[in-house]
């Protein structure tokens, strides 16, 4: 007999929000983005609700036209680190750049927080959309988007080597006879590639959960094509069910013909839940927020998808700037969707950029209507679980306290942990050790 799919969820933590003028609101204390006690808060209400993950999002990369969040927060791995220390089954999820990193570093990082954490972390792995950050590491000029990717998939396998230097029982640590470790478990890579050339072995033995579980976010082409040979939990950005069923049929099926299990492959839309006691106040929340943006911070924040361009060169209320290419070497599937609504819909610029700045989404309404969304997309195949943004304040606390015992309720999500590992809890097997394999097979 099958088992049961049931709904993931995670939470995006995002200090003052994701937004440029959310921090205005009332109820928004202004120095979330550096507050342990902020994040401690969230991360708690997260796993009070059974969410398999926290994720915290990463740039690397700002200017004075940033996001308000982006210009004062934690490192991401830090700031996990501290909450495996106060929570106990939720995972941890990171993002952390393969353009601007070493693997050796990375590997070692990841499974730290991983052996720290009792096996609950993951890693994002996103190649860094914005040329500026080349500027702050000294490596010449930023790879162009395919570069970054091919650099990717090399990066990802090389970690996942080091994450095997150690066979699981390699460990003997037997005080009588003086055995610390079998020698014959160790395994030294010798990687040596067309970006990397790494030894190994790693420091640092693997975990409860055998690997970090490997995340990825990219709509474009290239992003879609890493995700489907290496990674095991996919962030998306879909607005619409159709579009996010054609999204999650494509990466399925990618998968399957890398021959990977397309069941072992989830896929997580980003949604920005809205929640009142009638559709009336789920409205006006969003109209209290959306009108504390002003036309500036909203074209600053768009042109952050654009390499920070300068929009208020553009009329506002004629059609958006034809800006052919331009984008394509930056947040290529997010700039590819706003060139593309944007011509479609008739868009002014002042429309685009609102859009963007103030996403309201569809999951708006009442605990029962955004109930009844999640489920739809969970049950049409549009989604494996959701990451759930903070659009507005108390968006987590009325998701948990509100929907997910609605949904609960109907026998799609869970009412307690299934393990205390992340991969236990997604339902996502343990690697098995590359060397052992070996070993098994001869």
């Amino acid at each position: 007999m099958a088992k049961q799919r049931k709904l993931k969820l995670g939470v995006n933590i995002s200090g003052v929000g994701n937004s440029m003028s959310v921090w205005r609101h009332p109820d928004v204390s202004t120095d979330a983005s550096v507050s342990l006690d902020y994040y401690r808060q969230q991360a708690l209400k997260a796993e009070s609700g059974k969410f398999d993950l926290v994720f915290i999002a990463d740039g690397l990369y700002i200017n004075e036209k940033s996001n308000p969040h982006f210009l004062n927060r934690f490192e991401p791995l830090t700031i996990l680190s501290a909450l495996a220390a106060v929570t106990s089954q939720i995972g941890l999820v990171a993002t952390l750049s393969t353009s601007y990193s070493e693997p050796f570093t990375v590997a070692r990082q990841f499974s730290s927080l991983d052996h720290i954490s009792g096996g609950r972390a993951g890693w994002n792995v996103v190649t860094s959309p914005l040329e500026g950050s080349a500027k702050n590491f000294g490596k010449g000029e930023h790879p162009a988007h395919e570069l970054r990717y091919r650099i990717a998939e090399e990066y990802v396998q090389v970690v996942k080597g080091l994450w095997d230097s150690w066979e699981d029982d390699a460990f003997v640590r037997d005080k009588e006879s003086g055995v610390f470790f079998d020698p014959g478990k160790l395994h030294t890579l010798n990687h040596k590639g067309e970006f990397f050339s790494v030894q190994g072995p790693l420091n640092i033995g693997r975990s409860r959960q055998g690997h970090p579980v490997v995340f990825q976010a990219g709509a474009s082409e290239s992003g879609r094509d890493l995700a489907a040979r290496t990674a095991e939990a996919i962030y998306t950005g879909h607005e619409l069910i159709e579009e996010a069923k054609l999204f999650y049929q494509d990466i399925k099926q990618r998968a399957a013909a890398y021959g990977r299990n397309p069941e072992e492959v989830l896929i997580f839309p980003g949604i920005n839940p809205i929640i009142g006691r009638t559709q009336e106040e789920a409205e006006l929340k969003y109209q209290e927020v959306a009108n504390l943006v002003t036309i500036q911070s909203a074209l600053d924040y768009l042109g952050r998808y654009f390499e920070h361009h300068d929009f208020s060169q553009y009329p506002l209320d004629e059609p958006f700037p034809d800006l052919g290419d331009f984008g394509a070497n930056s947040f290529r599937g997010t700039t590819d969707r706003i060139k593309r609504e944007a011509k479609e819909l008739n868009l002014t610029l002042r429309q685009a950029a609102i859009r963007a700045a103030t996403p309201r989404g569809n999951f708006i309404g009442t605990p029962e209507a955004v109930a009844d969304l999640v489920e739809q997309w969970f049950k049409e195949e549009a989604a494996d679980g959701f990451v759930i943004r903070t659009t507005v304040p108390r968006a987590l606390d009325d998701f948990v306290d509100l929907v997910v015992p609605i949904l609960q309720e109907r026998g799609i999500y869970r009412t307690e942990y299934e393990a205390d590992t992340l991969r236990g809890n997604l339902g996502i097997p343990i690697p098995a050790n590359r060397y052992t394999k070996v070993t098994i097979a001869n």
